[in-house]
């Protein structure tokens, strides 16, 4: 049997959409559910009526893939006619997809959510790992009508692995900077005020010296050799000196436990900056040739770069021809309304979260960059605030307006044009 973790594997994702196509409909005639842990997974097969095949509990390795394959073949089971779903578990799901992609079976990774909602409507309920894989495929046989397929090349997601890592990167150091300003200001407050504090060469100088007493005690030209060289110009010893004259009357305190902290949190910062660089680069190279097309036509957009161009089409799977529409990308992103009902009550509330969280962020922040840089974007959020929207939902409302504008941008294969609606 061969080897399942090489070649040109795609990841399938379902979504309630569109739909799969007739044929496709029509030839599946058996439904396998499989629920994944990191050890084991549990299988359960059911025929169009509902009739349960088979169950299986299989250790997640060859063996236990294997014996799942021996189940198939001893029922005749043809892989055309076999619809597998499991639900999206971060990691552990992936090896197992993978060997039965490479082996020619229609799988889909399904959004947890769904599979949620589906066992909120069944009157029974029970919590066992068999009672899960039936319901994923009790699910894919009522559903397969309503299923869509979102196909997800392995380039792409090797892409957004790397996205992925770079907003951790991002996040991890947002963090790291509040904790550094926090320890400034007890160990020289003066210092936020003089200069920017994440340069590379002040993040070079509160390595060395992260308190103002340890300023005082070195030598001033120590100082310069830290903070002069590779600055580009930006630090003088105009510069030096301002520090060392804040770092005579600072009411900075004083701490050995202070600064060893601050020094070991600027370290890790630089060593993150570093890690994200590399990750950034490898980022456009690899998108260079593949997506570079879609992504010369986002930035054509004043206010989107290249870095939250990539992200987007990063995370909507490299194609926007997989969306019908620019409501499935809004509804991928899970920022279409929540409805609710009850009896006669029949209203739109929040935004229903229920899409891709990283999506979301990225077409959060190319929005409040379009509104600051692009003067379209920014007079259609004025005009809804003027129209009495509070903020989020002002920018909620233009985060609207533009997915409309990038989807047909992207399906038409257009530069942006300030007359698109």
């Amino acid at each position: 049997m061969e080897d399942w973790w090489g070649g040109n594997s795609c990841f399938y994702h379902a979504m309630i959409g569109g739909g799969i196509d007739m044929d496709e409909r029509q030839r599946f005639k058996w439904f396998l559910g499989i629920d994944v842990s990191k050890e084991t997974f549990d299988a359960s097969c059911i025929n169009t009526k509902g009739e349960r095949l088979f169950n299986l509990s299989a250790s997640m390795d060859r063996k236990g893939f294997e014996e799942l394959m021996k189940r198939f073949s001893t029922l005749s089971i043809p892989k055309e006619s076999v619809l597998v779903g499991m639900e999206s578990t971060a990691c552990y799901h992936i090896n197992l997809y993978s060997f039965l992609v490479s082996l020619g079976y229609t799988v889909m990774v399904i959004n947890p959510l769904l599979i949620s909602n589906f066992v909120k409507l069944q009157l029974r309920k029970t919590k066992t790992d068999k009672k899960d894989a039936y319901v994923i495929a009790q699910f894919l046989l009522l559903n397969r009508d309503s299923l869509s397929q979102t196909i997800l090349s392995s380039d792409i997601s090797d892409l957004r692995d790397l996205s992925r890592q770079r907003e951790s990167l991002v996040d991890q150091m947002s963090s790291i900077k509040s904790e550094i300003k926090r320890l400034l200001t007890m160990t020289f407050p003066e210092l936020e005020h003089i200069s920017g504090i994440f340069t590379k060469s002040m993040l070079r100088l509160l390595c060395q010296y992260p308190s103002a007493a340890s300023i005082k005690q070195a030598k001033r030209s120590k100082i310069a050799k830290v903070l002069i060289p590779g600055s580009y110009g930006k630090q003088t010893d105009v510069s030096v000196d301002r520090i060392v004259k804040a770092a005579q009357v600072s009411v900075g305190t004083s701490s050995a436990t202070k600064e060893i902290i601050l020094r070991q949190k600027v370290s890790l910062l630089i060593q993150l900056e570093e890690h994200l660089q590399e990750l950034t680069d490898m980022l456009i190279e690899l998108c260079q040739g593949k997506i570079q097309g879609d992504m010369d036509i986002l930035t054509s957009m004043k206010g989107i770069g290249e870095k939250t161009a990539v992200n987007f089409l990063i995370e909507i799977g490299g194609d926007i021809k997989q969306f019908e529409s620019h409501k499935k990308l809004i509804a991928m992103a899970g920022l279409d309304p929540a409805l609710y009902q009850s009896g006669k009550i029949d209203r739109k509330g929040r935004i229903s979260k229920r899409g891709n969280r990283h999506l979301r962020r990225v077409i959060w922040l190319m929005t409040t960059k379009v509104i600051q840089f692009n003067e379209r974007f920014k007079q259609y959020y004025l005009k809804r605030r003027k129209d009495g929207l509070p903020y989020k939902k002002a920018v909620l409302a233009t985060a609207h307006k533009l997915i409309r504008v990038m989807f047909a941008m992207l399906r038409n294969k257009t530069l942006f044009d300030a007359r698109m609606n």
